[in-house]
């Protein structure tokens, strides 16, 4: 009971320190641009695992160990290439909208990464799940009106949208290579994204920030990437992924919380009726991730009983 509470803690631990990303991305955004912040995060993630995968292996820390190869090459590209795009148009859209409403619409990654698993690669979706999906994307089009009167959209909601659809096609890649290292996963993402965030920045014609900022930007990619990755596999490992991402799904909502404290923003009519739509889209969302996981211990649990009787039987 114990170890799973630890493992618990690691999950909601992982959420915290993602749900810092919006909020602190859209303060330091406004000292750098848009595009040099997507690059620098990135990149403080990928420096940062590669330094923690580097400590890790000078203290002996078991890991897994399996690298990647040829055959998983086109994942690899995918993953690089979506996650250029997709934090571009994160930090061009909480540019402007607000941080709380921009945490909320993070939840259209969930939908987006299931609508492409079904669509693409044939996985199931409960009938629970189906309500999730409606109800989150009523509340991303409630979030993304400007208004309830003038019923025109916000382009900055319109922006994390398509940043969410870019995940969604990127977590898909990242499934296709989720047996393998970690850390060698994030580093690639990390320093071959930002790279290529940091190249299309320069093209555009961004300046390049003070370096207290780039070093700030840097950390809380770390941070809020890097390490809430490696907190996320570390919890999946024992609580299993969808147990995991059910404990994950509280991350745009202390994302709001921060979004009030730090910015000290007030949201309008709008987005409290997308919040309670979120949260009841949210309690489906965990009640399916959770009976999902009972459901595979279960068949775990009665595969291990039927091995048992079959060696008892030779």
């Amino acid at each position: 009971m114990k170890r799973k509470i630890v493992f618990t803690l690691y999950a909601c631990f992982a959420a915290f320190l993602y749900a810092l990303n919006i909020p602190l991305s859209k303060m330091l955004s406004d000292k750098a641009g848009a595009v040099m912040t997507a690059g620098f995060l990135y990149l403080g993630a990928g420096v940062g695992l590669f330094i923690y995968g580097a400590i890790a292996r000078l203290f002996k820390v078991k890991a897994k160990t399996e690298k990647l190869n040829k055959s998983d090459l086109p994942f690899v590209i995918g993953m690089v290439v979506l996650d250029i795009i997709a934090p571009i148009l994160l930090m061009l859209g909480i540019r402007q909208t607000t941080a709380s409403s921009a945490s909320l619409l993070n939840n259209f990654e969930i939908v987006a990464t299931t609508l492409i698993a079904l669509l693409i690669f044939k996985e199931k979706v409960s009938f629970k799940l189906w309500i999730a999906i409606i109800l989150v994307v009523i509340s991303g089009i409630i979030l993304s009106l400007d208004g309830v009167e003038s019923f025109t959209f916000n382009g900055g909601s319109l922006l994390v949208l398509g940043a969410c659809v870019c995940w969604g096609f990127e977590n898909n890649c990242t499934r296709k290579i989720s047996n393998k290292s970690a850390t060698e996963i994030v580093v690639i993402k990390g320093i071959f994204s930002g790279l290529g965030s940091l190249i299309v920045a320069f093209i555009v014609k961004e300046k390049l920030p003070s370096i207290q900022v780039v070093a700030s930007i840097m950390l809380l990619g770390f941070v809020a990437y890097g390490l809430s990755i490696k907190f996320y596999v570390t919890a999946q490992s024992e609580l299993g992924a969808s147990k995991t991402s059910a404990y994950y799904s509280i991350a745009p909502f202390v994302g709001v919380l921060l979004g009030v404290i730090f910015l000290s923003e007030r949201p309008n009519v709008n987005f409290y009726v997308g919040l309670v739509v979120m949260i009841v889209a949210t309690v489906f969302m965990v009640i399916d991730t959770v009976k999902g996981q009972s459901n595979i211990d279960n068949l775990d649990t009665k595969e291990k009983e039927n091995e048992v009787k079959r060696e008892q039987i030779i």
